[in-house]
């Protein structure tokens, strides 16, 4: 799963837990989680998700 690689990758460049990045981004501190398990996201958490992944850190 694509996404869920992009999330690796950002997880290990920025340090941020896994429950913090769901937490800010979806409100779900599961999600990185679930996705391993094999949530299937819906349009509207992907585009939340990259997002996120393509805002630049401050």
């Amino acid at each position: 799963m694509c996404l869920l690689s992009d999330i690796d990758i950002y997880l290990r460049r920025t340090g941020v837990a896994e429950t913090t990045f769901g937490r800010r981004a979806v409100n779900d501190p599961r999600l990185v989680r679930d996705l391993r398990r094999g949530r299937i996201p819906g349009p509207a958490l992907c585009a939340r998700v990259e997002a996120i992944l393509s805002a630049r850190p401050s």
